[in-house]
C-alpha cells in the first residue's frame, strides 16, 4: 500500500487517493476535492500560490488521519494537498475516507478538512485583479500557524 498523506507540487489525481481507501469491507468512500474558486468575498481570483513546510504538513496530514481512526475505527483515510501555483478550477486538496457505513465517511471526511485549516502548515496568496495577499492559515485568520517562513 501507498503513502496517504502527501504534499504535492503535481496535479493531484482523483482515483489515485480513492485507490488507496478501497477496500472489501467499506461500503462507503467519501471524497472531498477542494477546488479553486474564481470568486472569493466578491474579488475575482485569477490564481492562488500554496506553500508548505512540508515535512512537518505531510505529519500534521498522518495526524489527522491517527485522529480519525480514533474517532471512527473502522475509516481508512487518504489526503493530498497540492502546493505551487494553481489555476481556477484546479484541484488544492483530495480527502478520501472509506467506512463500512455511509454517515462515518462522511463525518470523517468533514472532520479532516476542518482539521486540515486548523494545523496544517500550508499558506496560500491569493491573486487576485488589484492585487495579492498572503491568507495566512488555511481559516484565513493568519493565527495559530506560525506565519511562512517561520516554521522552517
Amino acid at each position: 500500500m501507498g503513502k496517504h498523506f502527501w504534499i504535492s507540487d503535481q496535479p493531484l489525481v482523483v482515483q489515485e487517493v480513492v485507490d488507496l481507501v478501497t477496500r472489501r469491507n467499506a461500503g462507503a468512500i467519501n471524497t472531498f476535492i477542494g477546488t479553486v474558486r474564481e470568486f472569493t468575498k466578491g474579488k475575482r481570483t485569477l490564481y492562488l500560490e500554496y506553500e508548505a513546510y512540508k515535512a512537518m504538513a505531510e505529519k500534521k496530514l498522518e495526524e489527522i488521519g491517527y485522529e480519525i481512526n480514533e474517532r471512527w475505527p473502522e475509516a481508512e483515510t487518504a489526503i493530498a494537498h497540492r502546493v505551487g501555483r494553481l489555476e481556477i478550477t484546479d484541484i488544492a486538496v483530495i480527502i478520501a475516507v472509506s467506512t463500512p457505513h455511509r454517515a462515518d465517511s462522511y463525518e470523517a471526511s468533514r472532520y479532516a478538512i476542518e482539521r486540515i485549516k486548523e494545523i496544517v502548515p500550508i499558506w496560500k496568496k491569493e491573486h487576485w485583479e488589484n492585487g495579492e495577499e498572503w491568507i495566512g492559515d488555511q481559516k484565513e485568520t493568519k493565527q495559530g500557524i506560525p506565519a511562512k517562513g517561520e516554521a522552517e
